[in-house]
């Protein structure tokens, strides 16, 4: 990083701007506040979050309000059995010009900056793996032609739990690539009656756009500059190797219950995602405390139980 007060500046601008757009999320969305915190991390390290829920919890109230929030162009997918991948990334059409009959290619609501893929789990596999090249390379593939998406670009899904009706496990390729797996619980009751008070008697406030992408782009290059000892890295990996069942490092528990571990995506989610704890905490290093604060949403989906696990519970 820079000099000191260089450095002590951009952190304090990181966390201004941090705290405006969660303040102006917080308009809309009621408690849930460690998921908010864990999609505003997603946002800052550049990495995607899936949202887990059943229906009515308002995670696609969060993502919303989160878009509005931000100066970023907003695409909605509802995800539907029918759904098609043509329906997702776009298609060519053939359209009258005034030479004659010409291809055109017409985008679809995926060439947005903030994708909120709705009820991702809906949709049959081969249209969930539509996502993929967008999610990892940042770029669409349509007829041999590849298109390059906006910076900066998430995707911000939301799935129902899979134990639910008509629903559809996503691919383990496709899970891997989301930063973060968060899972929505029920509201207390001071939130209930909190969320009674806003949406039954007076007006809603609506979130304002308060950061544009520019800004978004240089917190993302300024976390990245955040630095990391090799003790506190190696912790990260050792955390990622203790997820391999039959490993050096895993447990008798990892032995017993997991099929397959974490893949090196995991250690690098909880770098980045460590960096961004730091900055928002007020250094420019990363602590093994930053890693452990990032390290269930990180991995809970990069983890496959073993019909042992699934049998007890687990």
């Amino acid at each position: 990083m820079a000099d000191p007060q260089q450095t002590e500046a951009l952190i304090a601008t990181f966390r201004a701007d941090h705290d405006r757009v969660k303040k102006e999320v917080q308009k809309a969305v009621v408690g849930h506040e460690e998921i908010i915190d864990g999609i505003l991390v997603c946002l800052f390290a550049g990495g995607h979050a899936l949202l887990e829920g059943v229906p009515g919890l308002g995670k696609t109230l969060l993502i919303r309000s989160l878009a509005q929030a931000l100066q970023l162009k907003f695409g909605r997918i509802q995800f539907t059995p029918d759904l098609m991948p043509a329906d997702v990334t776009g298609t060519t059409i053939v359209v009258e010009t005034p030479s004659g009959r010409d291809f055109q290619f017409r985008k679809g609501p995926l060439f947005a900056q903030i994708v909120l893929a709705d009820e991702i789990n809906r949709a049959t596999p081969k249209t969930q793996s539509a996502m993929l090249e967008a999610m990892q390379e940042r770029s669409v593939t349509v007829g041999g032609t590849t298109h390059q998406l906006d910076k900066p670009f998430f995707v911000m899904a939301t799935q129902n739990p899979i134990e639910q009706e008509g629903t559809y496990p996503l691919p383990e390729a496709q899970l891997d690539r989301f930063f973060f797996k968060l899972e929505v619980g029920y509201s207390t009751r001071a939130d209930l009656r909190e969320i009674l008070a806003r949406t039954t008697a007076g007006t809603i406030d609506e979130p304002q756009k308060v950061i544009d992408a520019e800004t978004i782009i240089r917190h993302q290059k300024l976390v990245r500059a955040v630095r990391i000892s090799d003790a506190v890295q190696d912790y990260a990996v050792r955390v990622v190797l203790a997820t391999h069942p039959r490993g050096q490092f895993a447990t008798p528990l990892v032995n017993q219950f997991l099929r397959f571990g974490a893949s090196p995506r995991a250690a690098q989610t909880m770098v980045l995602g460590a960096k961004v704890k730091a900055l928002l905490a007020g250094r420019a290093t990363v602590s093994v405390e930053d890693i452990k604060a990032v390290a269930l949403p990180a991995l809970r989906h990069r983890v496959l139980l073993n019909f042992e696990a699934e049998a007890e519970g687990r």
